[in-house]
């Protein structure tokens, strides 16, 4: 419950976002306050996931960012992960977030917002694209730790030859 309040707290509107979750399943959040997101496409996830052997890519997400907690938007063969991070992570990492546009991968702070699944949304409804919980938030405001984020990213362009 404290993860859930904490995240509905990053809305504007109070019970706008429970509203959101109970009508749709996700609630629109605005980043940059609490939080920001790095969104990493499939392909460099799969990528470094494939290279370690890891087929559940979910599972992989977990260890590397330590638990740190991830969205999946699956949209198909397009699907993003969005990592939850400290919100001033896209003013301090601004060199690295730049270099890695390239291979597709934004830092989404102020401005920004980010479709989060209800707490409880921990796999892929079957039949649908909703977003979900890859790696739930474990407790509230417990976030990805940057420099984790980094060396999946480094890794993944490792991979990919972009070596900029």
């Amino acid at each position: 419950m404290a993860t859930a309040y904490w995240l509905l707290s990053a809305h504007p509107v109070p019970g706008s976002a429970a509203t959101e979750w109970t009508e749709r399943g996700i609630a629109l959040l605005p980043l940059g306050t609490l939080m920001s997101a790095v969104r990493l496409p499939q392909d460099l996830v799969r990528a470094v996931a494939d290279r370690y052997g890891r087929e559940d890519v979910d599972s992989f997400l977990e260890e590397v960012l330590d638990g740190g907690p991830v969205i999946c938007d699956p949209q198909g063969d397009r699907a993003r992960y969005y990592a939850l991070v400290p919100a001033g992570m896209p003013t301090r990492w601004r060199m690295a977030v730049m270099e890695w546009r390239a291979l597709g991968v934004k830092c989404l702070g102020l401005g920004s917002y980010v479709g989060v699944p209800r707490p409880q949304s921990v796999s892929l409804e079957p039949g649908t694209w909703k977003s979900y919980w890859a790696v739930p938030m474990p407790s509230a405001g417990e976030l990805c730790r940057p420099l984790d984020v980094a060396r999946l990213v480094a890794a993944g362009r490792q991979l990919t030859g972009d070596e900029q």
